[in-house]
């Protein structure tokens, strides 16, 4: 088969694993209620969704690496494999352990299939061809959100929750399929070393701070003993994957790819960004609810926006990339995210879900732009060797920065909430757990007028906080945005 015929199967291969492993937040988030109605232990409702987020953060780096060493092809299958053996055992799940068991196992397999399927199209096409189809890729995160919950809910409806894990079955056998029969690599036999202390710090420092940020001042006190010595384990094993990694010989992250200019940006903007998008994602349906009173299915909508501005951008950015370049590219998305935050600062003035949807609009046009320019801009700049493990850097940040702000943004939150309990006299009637109560439709009206109002000024203040540490964030996006690099743009401007 020609490779024109060869390159759309083995891009159509990997953007289905992409999207078995973008779909996965949204189409359980449908199913957990009918998941928690079966298996019981709502305790443990949050952890099916942290294993997944721990496994794959800690995990991606990792996959990057090896597939730097070993070729994409062998990667990308372990990935999928273990991806799929993760979605038989959910599927099959008898008990709540089981299930996050799972999820944790569907989660190391996530983190081979995303920055591996992105790094092999940066292989098979061109710079040119590069932007256009980077778009695409980008363009599954935004499709996902969309018809995750629409997929969970039909299979909840009308087949059984355990569907949701084994549809990933044969879609993903056909992904690994197209990628073993059509992708070809010649990769150099060279004996390479594997720097399995490095991976086993990194794996260890990230797996523990996704732990403290989970569970750190919910379910284990900060002053605990257990606390202080994950952090202690935590702060120990990043010290030291520091120091190792700059005698080892093949380091996980190679201190290389920190020395581009444009890298470096691009990493710290992606942390940045990171943050913006799961504080919309997290906590504006907490808002629309828990504030204005609106239903389940208007708080989805003005997420929904969100996920629709996401691949139009992407789909954009793929064409201007060739135009105006990766700088002027990404500027465009700053200053759309720029214009999403103001929207969300007036959002506690302006209560009305159609403004709350323009603004999740505009981060979305802000996330595809800027999240299709840094990908294609950095596999531009490095070479087949360490195009894997610089993909997944740039996503391991995103990665980083989601979980640093759910963490800062719900304590900020709570915070607000409390204040506002013990300044009307309420602390001994009520606790935060009491906005449970505000966002259940069926039991609202077990709330007293005044309890009511004092749980939503609490949420209106907190929000307010969150929104305005939204714009200064947006405002920082546009300022290392506008420190990268302006070569590629003038290149752009010459070939018009």
């Amino acid at each position: 088969m020609k490779k024109e015929l060869k390159r759309p199967i083995i891009l159509a291969a990997v953007m289905l694993g992409m999207f078995l492993s973008a779909i996965e937040a949204t189409i359980v988030a449908t199913a957990m209620p009918s998941i928690v109605a079966d298996l019981q232990h709502f305790s443990l409702y949050s952890w099916v969704f942290s294993a997944y987020l721990l496994a794959s953060s800690a995990t991606v780096l990792v996959f990057g690496k090896l597939a730097d060493i070993y070729g994409r092809r062998p990667i990308y299958v372990l990935g999928a494999s273990t991806f799929l053996l993760g979605s038989i055992l959910a599927g099959s799940s008898t008990s709540m352990h089981m299930l996050i068991i799972a999820r944790f196992i569907q989660g190391v397999g996530a983190g081979a299939l995303t920055p591996v399927a992105t790094t092999i199209v940066g292989d098979i096409y061109s710079k040119k061809e590069r932007a256009k189809v980077q778009g695409y890729l980008s363009s599954v995160w935004g499709i996902s959100a969309i018809v995750g919950p629409i997929i969970g809910a039909f299979f909840v409806d009308f087949l059984h929750w355990r569907y949701v894990f084994w549809m990933n079955i044969p879609l993903g056998i056909i992904s690994m399929l197209g990628i073993v029969i059509f992708l070809k690599e010649d990769i150099k036999k060279e004996k390479q070393d594997i720097d399995y202390i490095g991976a086993f710090l990194l794996i260890t420092s990230i797996s523990t701070l996704m732990y403290i940020l989970v569970e750190g001042g919910v379910s284990v006190a900060w002053d605990s003993s257990w606390m202080i010595g994950i952090i202690t384990v935590c702060m120990s094993s990043f010290i030291l994957l520091l120091f190792h990694e700059k005698k080892s010989k093949e380091p996980m992250l190679p201190s290389t790819i920190w020395t581009y200019r444009l890298i470096f940006i691009a990493n710290a903007t992606s942390l940045v960004t990171g943050i913006i998008m799961i504080s919309v994602a997290s906590y504006l349906p907490t808002f629309v609810q828990g504030v204005m009173g609106e239903s389940a299915i208007i708080a989805g909508f003005t997420l929904t926006t969100m996920s629709i501005g996401w691949p139009i951008a992407s789909t954009v950015a793929g064409r201007l990339l060739l135009v105006i370049g990766y700088r002027k590219t990404s500027l465009i998305g700053a200053v759309s995210l720029l214009i999403g935050t103001c929207f969300f600062i007036l959002l506690p003035v302006i209560q009305h879900y159609i403004w709350a949807g323009f603004a999740s609009f505009f981060i979305g046009i802000g996330m595809g732009m800027t999240s299709t320019a840094f990908i294609v801009a950095i596999q531009t700049t490095v070479e087949w060797q360490i195009r894997g493990i610089a993909t997944a850097a740039n996503m391991f940040m995103r990665s980083i920065g989601s979980a640093l702000g759910v963490a800062f943004f719900g304590g900020i939150i709570n915070k607000a909430i409390q204040k506002q309990i013990e300044q009307a006299d309420l602390s001994e009637a009520i606790s935060i757990n009491a906005v449970d109560t505000l966002l259940d439709p069926a039991n609202v009206d077990t709330l007293s007028k005044h309890v009511m109002n004092v749980l939503q000024n609490g949420l209106v203040q907190g929000m307010q906080q969150v929104y305005i540490w939204l714009g200064v964030l947006a405002l920082l996006t546009y300022i290392l945005i506008r420190q990268l690099p302006k070569k590629d743009d003038e290149n752009a401007e010459e070939k018009q």
